[in-house]
């Protein structure tokens, strides 16, 4: 990755995977019987939870691949495609059961802490996130890439501290239907990610599709 452009990209990329706004439903409904201290708490937690999550990836990404043997283009294609998926769900406004399940959130209205499970992992920072952390990540392996990517990781947890820490407002201001639509939006950004994923992943593999496009 060798200009801003393509770490803008990875910004917004990211942004969309994660998906903030379209987590505050959740967030309100599992918080909905705690405190404004804990549900602060619980933003704040969630948010460092997902940093972590990241940062780990991004650093243990490529040995986990060389432990396991899996070559980046071939990584590209499964993320490409897990990716899609849930681009496609978030176009129909739909919940994506790789991300969090019926199950899993009916059980955790039941658990003291919800920050680190099920809202970091695996509904802010799962899956699709993780792959495109490790994807990008591979794109540069000199110290300056790895510190840009982790500022752009930082700026996402940021953010989703800050859109958990006022998710009432904005619920209230949005309305579902306005949160519907940012994740409609963001199912945009993330059907075409996933697609130049799986055509740079199909590209390496397969030569030959390279010379006839």
């Amino acid at each position: 990755m060798s200009n801003w452009n393509e770490y803008i990209q990875l910004s917004a990329g990211l942004m969309s995977v994660v998906n903030p706004i379209g987590a505050i439903p959740t967030f309100m409904a599992l918080t909905a019987a705690r405190s404004r201290t804990d549900k602060k708490r619980t933003a704040l937690v969630c948010a460092c939870a997902v940093f972590m999550v990241l940062q780990i990836s991004l650093l243990a990404g490529e040995p986990i691949l060389n432990f396991f043997n899996i070559g980046l283009p071939a990584f590209r294609v499964a993320g490409g495609i897990l990716i899609l998926l849930m681009g496609l769900r978030m176009l129909h406004a739909t919940p994506d059961r790789a991300r969090h399940t019926p199950e899993e959130q009916a059980e955790s209205s039941e658990k003291e802490s919800v920050a680190v499970v099920p809202l970091a992992i695996p509904l802010l920072s799962g899956p699709g996130a993780i792959s495109t952390t490790i994807v990008y990540g591979h794109m540069g392996h000199t110290w300056q890439h790895f510190l840009l990517m982790s500022a752009v990781i930082f700026s996402v947890s940021f953010i989703v501290w800050v859109a958990l820490l006022v998710a009432p407002k904005i619920a209230g201001f949005m309305g579902q239907t306005g949160i519907n639509v940012v994740t409609r939006v963001m199912g945009l950004l993330l059907a075409a990610i996933a697609v130049e994923f799986i055509a740079n992943g199909l590209s390496v593999l397969f030569p030959m599709l390279a010379g006839i496009a």
